[in-house]
């Protein structure tokens, strides 16, 4: 009775946490796209000068993400789940009050700083170090619900911008992030329960971290997953103004962009209902296999606009995929002791990626247009593609 309490607590613990990683996302993450054109008709800057921020931001993350990963490993996730998004929060309203560039770019540092210890890769270690080989699920329900940041953001996004201009809509998207904090409270309250309990991982031995960077298979995972967010990066900050390309009304894109969500919380759906007949080989393989689809099917809806919507389903599903199959895959290839610190030196190439990905993008789209950022996010694809395929196949004649 009392392991049967202390199961359904760990269980809500989990959905407090999706909600809190939903809402971070929605209010950080995704406010900066689902607000561009807004910003940029209320600020002055361009695309480039604004796009800055988020660069700076996601350098930082990157920066302190193999440090935040050794602070979960010595048990201080849960302090940094609970208190930098209240730091985030500050940042976003800054971002809605501020007048001039060097500002806007100050408070994005600060944002970079909270994000590293507060987004998807300090929730998924925290849960692998409390919940040991339970993790895969509670990262699943986690993606699950977090997956509708876009959702919520893009419409939001779409209504406050209307209503109250790129930076007066900031300070509502501040006050989503703040509301993650309580709920993070709690939820690290009840699965330190189960810590005290026995379930937790034991401290990770000193060169754990040495020992993952001397393997081949880090490197590709690194590599391959970074050309898999900046694909991501690009396509997502600028999907508002690529689908304006091919031909949709604002409505008509805002919806699409929106879709996105709802196919990364589907993909993750199926993938859950097929348990232990998909594999993770193959499960990563279709997850960059329906990125290099929607790739092409974005290129193609210049002919027909409808396709924004095939993209939508695709990338999402890709995506959605590869946020649940990265960490899995990772614990699988190169093992779960000091997994905090490992998943975040091999976060590195990835976050990088997610940041160069807005100054990259406003640059393509400046030196050669939208076509140019089709080709590229569809070769980004391809590289993905391939290194996963050139990864599952040395662990395959390894292991055989």
């Amino acid at each position: 009775m009392t392991e049967t309490r202390a199961s359904e607590k760990g269980g809500a613990a989990v959905w407090l946490l999706a909600l809190g990683q939903t809402l971070i996302y929605a209010g950080c993450y995704y406010a900066f796209p689902a607000l561009l054109p807004d910003l940029e008709a209320a600020t002055g800057w361009t695309k480039g000068e604004l796009a800055l921020g988020p660069t700076l931001a996601f350098l930082i993350m990157a920066g302190l993400t193999p440090l935040t990963g050794r602070l979960v490993d010595r048990g201080l996730g849960g302090e940094m789940l609970i208190w930098l998004p209240g730091l985030s929060a500050l940042g976003v309203v800054g971002l809605g009050l501020v007048g001039g560039l060097p500002g806007w770019l100050a408070l994005w540092a600060v944002i970079g700083v909270a994000q590293a210890g507060s987004l998807y890769e300090t929730c998924f270690a925290f849960l692998t170090r409390r919940l040991g080989e339970g993790a895969r699920g509670a990262i699943t329900r986690v993606t699950l619900v977090a997956g509708f940041a876009g959702t919520l953001a893009f419409p939001l996004g779409h209504w406050l911008g209307r209503a109250f201009g790129g930076q007066g809509a900031l300070l509502v998207f501040a006050g989503l992030v703040a509301l993650a904090m309580p709920l993070n409270a709690v939820a690290v309250r009840q699965l330190r329960r189960r810590e005290r309990a026995g379930l937790a991982l034991p401290p990770t031995p000193p060169g754990t971290v040495q020992r993952a960077l001397r393997k081949p298979a880090f490197w590709i995972i690194a590599v391959g997953f970074g050309a898999i967010y900046l694909n991501h990066g690009l396509l997502i900050t600028y999907a508002l103004v690529l689908f304006a390309d091919r031909g949709a009304a604002a409505g008509l894109a805002a919806l699409a962009a929106a879709a996105i969500g709802p196919s990364q919380v589907a993909g993750r759906l199926i993938l859950l209902a097929a348990g232990a007949r998909v594999t993770t080989a193959q499960a990563v393989l279709f997850s960059c296999g329906a990125m290099v689809l929607a790739g092409g099917g974005l290129w193609l809806a210049g002919v027909a606009p409808g396709l924004i919507f095939a993209f939508a389903v695709a990338q999402g599903a890709g995506i959605g995929l590869t946020s649940i199959l990265r960490p899995v895959l990772i614990a699988e290839v190169l093992g779960r002791q000091g997994f905090g610190a490992i998943s975040g030196a091999a976060a590195v190439a990835p976050i990088l990626a997610s940041a160069a990905a807005p100054s990259v993008g406003a640059a393509l789209l400046s030196l050669g247009g939208p076509g140019v950022v089709y080709a590229v996010c569809l070769g980004l694809a391809v590289l993905g593609l391939a290194l996963m395929a050139v990864l599952l196949w040395r662990r395959e004649r390894e292991s055989g």
